[in-house]
């Protein structure tokens, strides 16, 4: 079976081994392993798998090279989900990400067979990635292909995961006091934090960014996704803008029939971790709550596609761990089905990261429901996937991406 970003299946055997499949590269690859909880963080240091800490001292998960043996029957009661990582050594330091790699793919192996298989593909400037996840689902297991690309490296998946990392300041010169002394246990667990040194040599992970140029603007690709960068221990406010363009205007007799313009209306649907499920639209005026739950709102709507600031929506990105997931969709209220004229552009920015921009390029269709993108949260922040896929209306939306609401007509005063 080859898998689709997230698609997810059921493990119906206890031993598995997922494997990390890549080509040579010169890029200095790592994999490692987050044992999480029903918050998306470790209990503590040892359930961080990695190339200092190959073994879980359950023993239900080991680290082989780019491979993870997991016995699901040892997994402790407290671990909810096993998210398997790769990360670039030195990436910024040294200008690398994954948009360097080229025919990745994960593989799922039961006792007997393979399972699944997992393209890796369409990523840009990630260095990090967080490949797929295993995880408890009333009471059994299954995978999630998950493909979510982040910057900042293994420091910043071990902030997102719960791991505290040890930032140490380089040497000043004199006649300032020389650094102090850095142990280069290989193991790397320690109590106020973890030493990331690779090798047997005295480096550990420096959590301050590189002045390495990140670029202003990233145009995503249908199915690419691309991961917020999580600046401090909460995300900014993330602003998603809707911007469109009115058909041309039609001269003659006909002409005052005929322009009539585009009324899109940008909306969301809403999932938090709690279980509560909803929508945000100007339609029946669900504007949201930006301090209050579901932490999303709509400024306002623009009816005629005049307004030069488009329509847009606010996450306050304080309240991310309390987000399971974000779709950002349009609807055509009134007008033609034209989204070629319409030209619709989302743009998705948070502080910290390149400018995200989701074209409605798919041109040629009459349906009058678009779903844009999609924002996940995996780790702590949110990964944006541009899905832009056309649908009759919202209700069949909703079917296609398991949200679960019940709709009913409604009309803008």
């Amino acid at each position: 079976m080859q898998l689709g970003k997230g698609q997810k299946i059921p493990l119906n055997e206890n031993n598995l081994i997922i494997k990390f499949d890549r080509p040579t590269t010169a890029l200095e690859i790592d994999t490692a392993a987050f044992l999480t909880g029903t918050n998306g963080k470790v209990a503590g240091d040892e359930d961080f798998v990695f190339y200092g800490n190959a073994r879980h001292n359950s023993g239900s998960v080991i680290l082989s090279g780019d491979a993870l043996e997991i016995d699901l029957s040892k997994v402790p009661r407290h671990v909810e989900k096993i998210s398997l990582t790769a990360t670039i050594y030195d990436a910024e330091k040294r200008r690398q990400n994954f948009g360097m790699l080229r025919g990745a793919q994960l593989k799922i192996f039961g006792t007997r067979s393979e399972i699944a298989t997992f393209p890796l593909e369409n990523f840009t400037v990630e260095n990090a990635i967080v490949l797929g996840e295993v995880y408890r689902y009333k009471g059994n297991w299954k995978f999630n292909a998950t493909g979510a690309g982040f910057s900042g490296g293994l420091a910043a998946l071990c902030n997102d995961f719960g791991i505290e990392v040890n930032d140490v300041q380089p040497a000043p010169p004199p006649p300032e006091p020389p650094k102090p002394k850095i142990d280069t246990n290989r193991s790397g667990i320690r109590s106020q934090g973890i030493n990331m040194g690779r090798n047997g040599n005295s480096e550990r992970v420096d959590t301050r960014r590189e002045n390495s140029p990140q670029p202003k603007k990233v145009e995503l690709r249908k199915g690419q996704k691309v991961s917020l960068v999580k600046k401090g221990a909460t995300l900014g406010e993330i602003v998603i803008n809707l911007n469109w363009s009115q058909p041309a205007q039609k001269s003659g007799f006909f002409g005052r029939f005929l322009n009539r313009g585009i009324d899109l209306d940008l909306a969301c649907l809403f999932e938090l971790k709690d279980g509560n499920i909803g929508g945000i639209q100007a339609l029946g005026n669900h504007f949201g709550e930006l301090d209050y739950p579901p932490y999303i709102s709509l400024d306002g709507d623009d009816r005629t596609g005049a307004v030069a600031a488009g329509e847009t929506i606010r996450v306050n990105g304080k309240f991310t761990d309390k987000i399971r997931r974000i779709l950002v969709y349009t609807f055509i209220y009134e007008g033609a089905a034209d989204w070629e004229e319409a030209k619709g552009v989302v743009t998705v920015k948070c502080p910290g990261s390149p400018e995200l921009i989701v074209r409605m390029d798919e041109y040629g269709s009459r349906k009058r429901t678009c779903a844009i993108a999609l924002l996940e949260n995996v780790g702590g922040t949110f990964s944006v996937e541009k899905v832009v896929e056309f649908f009759d209306d919202s209700e069949q939306m909703d079917r296609a991406f398991d949200w679960g609401l019940r709709w009913t007509t409604g009309r803008k005063d």
